[in-house]
């Protein structure tokens, strides 16, 4: 019977049935006295049972003995359940057993990938009260475990102790000095090695230039590179890999071509990892030709070269190839991983195919890929960019089912996307309930406040952040005058403007100029807006042009629109947006020879008007709507909408505000090209399709004009519906014939 009972649990056939077959035996017959016999039921048992459940069995017997936890601790150990570990380390003490040297390196080993330091003090003080503190290989396992978990201190303490430090040990505290950006400690101590008489070896090299790397310190990660050569090192295919990220992180494509050349005469170019940096380093270049150049000459691609090219075409703005490519891997059956699918739904979410993200997204979740921390803040975006709520609220419900809301990227993307959504109260409610903040994550609520021309409540955030840790960075004063610029609060503005160097050290970039030209040109002070563009510390980008040409349209002012359009001809000569703003000037004050002549150069040019283009959520599908297309399939029922709706308004008293279209056309020709908006379209597809006083989202690629502005107000009203649209500028919340905000914009 003991024979047949150990051959079952021992045989690699044995399963969980086995286990629990033999375990009844073991009861039956009082077998736990049997060491051997008892070990092997419990090693069996770890494969399959989480260590409550294997706790109880534990528990159960009568007389554990250290043997017994060293099977299930070292099975833990193999199969990478480091809590497991932990746990039956603690069961073990609780049990009155003492672990021995064997034991001891496994729970240290828990402790540095768990990355956990109190229960690797206990660790490190039993072991010094059991007499085991001056065995080398227990020290070196605990300074290595203090470095994981960032305790460079204790580390240091540790390391001084020992009497015989060897390479690895030195390569480790300089790596770990390194990791930290302590650039010049790590020196200092790779100084002291030598001295010492311990020559470094690859490793102490690599560890620092990974380091170095790591924590952003590119310039000192390739000089030591440099070092090592002229020292007479030898990179390997670890150093070249550890290397290449900061060279592309300095776009220093000579150095990095250097090293490529490098790689190619020591024959690293099959080496995955180099090939993966090599991808990185180039896109990171911005060079795409060169990056596809080593992509094809792979002769087995594998999912790592795979993924830094996917992010490679992204970085470059190549998100058409980038899915080309995906696609085609996809089809032949390799296996991707939870990178690749994020990669490419963040190429698409940051290129303007929202949709497709989306898509993708659902694609992965029927692939049986797990979407992560980093999947959903990358996908998130899409939804705000096109309004998709319900979208972001499957996304949102997903995090929490997951457990992965309280990732403080998740939670700061969740800010934004309800923001642009037009839920700006939901919005905070997300800020609110995050248990811990970055500065991401208050400006993103800044932002959505500012966007929703909330400017009261855009200062009071900047000021609670002020009373955290948390400083000021650019983002956070373009979140600030932006929410001025919506207000036209000039007074504040400048104060907030002058304060950014003076009192918070942050050095004015274009984007704040940008915001104080809109501010000022939006109340009318164009001169005076004008002036800061002329004394800039440096020259002025369309950016800022835009903005000063964009409020000469609104104000009809030609003399500075015409400085303005000139400067943006010359900066973005293929920009139709530019062409079309000036024209709109000269047909705003009758000038139709000029208006021609304008629209003639961008004919010769090629250049073709942005058609106003509209997006409403319906259920799950999002809708686009061109203005003047009437290809969507319920084109007739919105036509017969929009004309019941025309009768109601004009008895309200509206008239059609005929100035706003800029044609020479006659006004019953006007009349029908309002009525042709994309954002009207999509306002009375929603009244359409929706329940009655279901609130609609829209959202506009172009600023909405004043006629669509002001008839959507009146819908408002007679429909009882809110309508959240969000153009260029801002959000627009119309409620009960009135907007949020205050018709100006």
């Amino acid at each position: 019977m003991f024979q047949s009972i150990s051959q079952c649990l021992n045989s690699s056939t044995s399963t969980l049935f086995h286990a629990r077959q033999a375990h009844a035996h073991f009861l039956k017959f009082d077998l736990f006295s049997n060491t051997q016999l008892t070990t092997s039921l419990l090693t069996l048992y770890s494969h399959y049972l989480p260590f409550p459940q294997l706790n109880i069995i534990l528990s159960s017997l009568p007389q554990p003995t250290i043997f017994s936890f060293s099977s299930i601790i070292h099975s833990f150990a193999r199969s990478h359940y480091f809590h497991h570990v932990l746990g039956a380390f603690s069961h073990m003490g609780s049990r009155g057993l003492v672990p021995d040297s064997y034991l001891l390196p496994s729970a240290i080993k828990a402790c540095a990938i768990l990355k956990v330091v109190k229960p690797g003090r206990q660790v490190h003080g039993f072991a010094a009260v059991s007499g085991f503190g001056s065995d080398s290989i227990l020290v070196s396992s605990l300074v290595h475990m203090y470095l994981k978990c960032n305790r460079i201190e204790d580390a240091q303490k540790l390391f001084d102790s020992m009497s015989e430090r060897d390479v690895i040990g030195w390569s480790a505290m300089i790596a770990g000095y390194s990791r930290l950006g302590l650039v010049d400690r790590a020196k200092e101590l790779f100084s002291e090695m030598r001295k010492k008489g311990v020559e470094p070896n690859l490793v102490s090299w690599n560890g620092m230039i990974a380091g170095f790397g790591n924590a952003g310190s590119y310039v000192e990660a390739v000089m030591l590179f440099r070092e090592m050569i002229s020292e007479g090192f030898l990179p390997d295919g670890s150093t070249v890999s550890c290397v290449l990220p900061g060279i592309g992180n300095l776009e220093d494509v000579l150095m990095g071509e250097q090293v490529h050349g490098y790689a190619i005469k020591q024959g690293l170019e099959s080496d995955n990892y180099v090939l993966s940096a090599l991808l990185d380093m180039y896109g990171r270049c911005g060079c795409a030709s060169e990056m596809s150049l080593v992509f094809d000459e792979i002769d087995q691609t594998e999912v790592g070269s795979l993924n830094a090219f996917l992010t490679g075409l992204s970085r470059n703005g190549l998100v058409d190839t980038a899915l080309e490519v995906f696609k085609k891997f996809k089809a032949r059956e390799m296996e991707l991983n939870v990178v690749t699918w994020t990669s490419i739904i963040a190429s698409c979410a940051q290129n303007g195919k929202d949709m497709e993200a989306l898509e993708l997204f659902r694609d992965m979740q029927a692939d049986g890929v797990e979407p992560n921390a980093v999947t959903i803040p990358s996908l998130i975006p899409a939804c705000g960019n096109i309004s998709a709520l319900k979208h972001g609220k499957e996304i949102h419900c997903f995090s929490l089912r997951k457990g992965i809301f309280d990732d403080v990227y998740v939670g700061s993307a969740l800010i934004d996307m309800y923001a642009k959504c037009g839920r700006i109260q939901s919005s905070r409610h997300c800020f609110d309930l995050m248990p811990s903040r970055n500065l991401v994550s208050w400006n993103a609520v800044m932002s959505g406040y500012a966007m929703h021309g909330k400017a009261k409540e855009t200062i009071g955030m900047f000021h609670m952040m002020l009373q955290t840790d948390h400083k000021p960075d650019s983002t956070t004063f373009t979140c600030v005058l932006s929410a001025c610029s919506q207000n036209g609060s000039t007074e504040e503005g400048w104060n907030y403007f002058n304060s950014m160097s003076t009192e918070y050290n942050v050095k004015p970039q274009m984007e704040h100029y940008a915001c104080m030209v809109t501010l000022l040109s939006r109340v009318g002070k164009l001169e005076e807006a004008y002036s800061i563009v002329k004394e800039m510390p440096f020259e002025p980008d369309a950016c800022v042009w835009g903005a000063l040409l964009s409020s000469c349209r609104v104000h009809h002012n030609l003399s500075l629109g015409e400085i303005a359009a000139e400067k943006l001809f010359v900066l973005e000569p293929n920009n139709p947006g530019n062409y079309i703003l000036l024209s709109n000037i000269y047909a705003s004050k009758g000038m139709w020879d000029e208006e021609n002549r304008i629209r003639d150069m961008m004919k010769n040019k090629g250049l073709r008007k942005n058609p106003g283009c509209s997006w409403i959520e319906i259920g799950r599908r999002v809708h686009t709507l061109l203005s003047g297309d009437k290809s969507h399939p319920q084109m007739k029922e919105i036509l017969e909408k929009s004309d019941n709706l025309s009768i109601e308004i004009k008895k309200s008293g509206y008239l059609p505000m005929t100035k706003s279209v800029l044609q020479d056309v006659e006004e019953q020709d006007k009349e029908q090209i309002l009525c042709g908006h994309s954002e009207k379209l999509a306002v009375i597809l929603g009244l359409i399709n929706t329940s009655p006083g279901q609130p609609l989202q829209v959202i506009k690629n172009l600023r909405i004009c004043d006629d669509c502005h002001a008839v959507i107000k009146v819908i408002s009203r007679l429909e009882d519906r809110e309508i959240f649209v969000r153009d260029t500028n801002r959000f627009h919340h119309f409620k009960d014939g009135a907007c949020s905000c205050g018709d100006f914009w």
